[in-house]
């Protein structure tokens, strides 16, 4: 009788192993047929193994610098954005001031120095922007907000112009102010670094934006009865300061367009990116393709085999001794 069951208890055993067999190619070739792609690479290209790892890398490297790429491509939208906030709130300042001057009204110039006063603010402000956590104009500083506000900015070119003897004075001490890296403008104002090691930033001391606040500066002590009056060619100062920034507005038109040009390098080179991942992306899918309808087809023939190992493995554990023994 033992001798009559044992193999009973060996053709059951294999028809579960084949049962767990099958159930492994049948999950192995439905991803298979989802993804269009073979499973087990190493197994099917055998000795060719290195020349898809190679791909794999040169593919993993392109989305890596396409991360990057994008991630800059980010950090210059937002600087463009601000700088051209920044332009567009200065436009027109620098031709009221001269018809200010011109007509000797007091009126326009206090109005004037009001508009130059909360476009100051409004430049510090977007000068003190950010990606993420990291301030786009502070150098390499990227950690701390360039500007803390304009109260000690203006409170410093009161005192200059205070100090000042007549107009030509007041500019070379405004030079010294706004130019020397040990003038207050870098020492007080600014409170990142006047350079940054990445080549595509730009600092707020850079002489582009320094002019405009400079010259936006004067215009909020020009006021009648401001602090600029203390100069005994007032007149002249204020008309300096209209120059000043007509001049900023001139060198920020400028270094947008420098910035345009990194938007457009990096785009150019996220399109070659591109291109060079569908080369590679092809190359990869010819060693490692999988057919999707033959993989379906093979599916229904393993769902079916595992069907029949079921069914052959429930009729051979419900037989009895008796019914075997029939």
């Amino acid at each position: 009788m033992i001798r009559n069951t044992l193999p009973m208890s060996l053709m059951i055993g294999k028809l579960q192993q084949n049962v767990t067999d099958l159930k492994a190619q049948m999950q192995t070739t439905s991803t298979e047929a989802v993804t269009g792609r073979v499973a087990d690479v190493t197994k099917h290209l055998n000795g060719r193994i290195g020349q898809a790892m190679l791909s794999q890398k040169a593919l993993d490297d392109l989305q890596a610098e396409k991360s990057q790429i994008q991630l800059r491509q980010s950090r210059l939208d937002v600087m463009q954005n601000s700088l051209g906030s920044i332009q567009s709130g200065a436009d027109g300042l620098s031709t009221r001031m001269l018809d200010a001057v011109g007509f000797s009204s007091d009126v326009d110039l206090a109005n004037i120095a009001r508009d130059a006063e909360i476009e100051l603010g409004n430049m510090l402000t977007r000068l003190n922007a950010r990606h993420g956590e990291r301030y786009l104009f502070a150098g390499d500083a990227t950690s701390t907000p360039p500007f803390s506000g304009t109260s000690q900015l203006i409170a410093d070119i009161e005192a200059l112009a205070a100090g000042a003897t007549d107009a030509a004075d007041f500019e070379a001490q405004l030079d010294a102010y706004f130019t020397d890296p040990a003038g207050g403008w870098q020492q007080t104002i600014f409170r990142g670094t006047a350079t940054a090691s990445d080549r595509e930033a730009r600092t707020a001391v850079d002489p582009a934006l320094t002019e405009l606040v400079r010259g936006l500066a004067v215009m909020v002590i020009s006021a009648p009865g401001g602090a600029i009056e203390a100069l005994p060619d007032a007149n002249e100062a204020r008309l300096s300061a209209a120059r000043t920034v007509a001049a900023g507005q001139t060198a920020l038109t400028n270094m947008r367009s420098e910035i345009g040009l990194d938007q457009k390098r990096l785009a150019d080179r996220l399109t070659d990116l591109g291109r060079e991942n569908t080369i590679l992306t092809e190359t990869f899918n010819q060693m490692t393709a999988r057919d999707q309808y033959d993989a379906a087809a093979e599916l229904k023939v393993l769902e079916a085999n595992l069907e029949t190992s079921y069914a052959l493995t429930a009729r051979l554990s419900n037989l009895s001794l008796l019914n075997f023994l029939r």
